[in-house]
């Protein structure tokens, strides 16, 4: 599982640990690999946004231990999932995507059917209920990728 949004500080280590919480409850670690990038070079070898990481961690999610770093087409190799939180950075990934590797490739919100949008915003700019926004957002789409993959591998 790779989320991947573009600097790799707030939205996709947010997925990231939101996801890694719930396959830690669901005792599912061993199975599932886990991580985080960004498009963009901008953040590399950093922890995420004060804010994200704060409003995780006021929902019982420790994203401490994470540290930016740019995807690489290796990525798609060495991941059954690659997941863009928004059209922008799923158009940047086509890019970087080998050959016969398009079906890895998602936007994150596809498996939170029913909701009204398609993209998790980016909160950086914002105040921070966009932060909760997220959150919201990526607990919905988590539950949904679970099931996804307890489906598609039968675990």
């Amino acid at each position: 599982m790779l989320f991947i949004c573009m600097g790799n500080i707030c939205r996709s280590p947010t997925a990231q640990g939101v996801f890694r919480q719930l396959v830690e409850r669901e005792k599912l670690v061993d199975l599932i690999r886990i991580d985080s990038a960004g498009t963009h070079a901008y953040h590399i070898g950093e922890g995420p946004d004060d804010r994200a990481a704060e409003a995780a961690l006021r929902r019982g999610i420790d994203m401490g231990d994470q540290r930016a770093r740019q995807v690489k087409t290796s990525d798609f190799m060495e991941f059954d999932y690659v997941l863009a939180m928004d059209r922008g950075n799923y158009e940047d990934l086509l890019s970087l995507c080998p050959p016969g590797q398009l079906s890895r490739l998602r936007l994150f919100l596809e498996f939170a059917p029913g909701l009204d949008v398609t993209d998790v915003p980016d909160p950086y700019y914002g105040g921070a209920t966009g932060f909760e926004r997220v959150l919201d957002l990526v607990e919905l789409a988590a539950a949904g990728l679970l099931a996804d993959i307890r489906r598609q591998h039968k675990i």
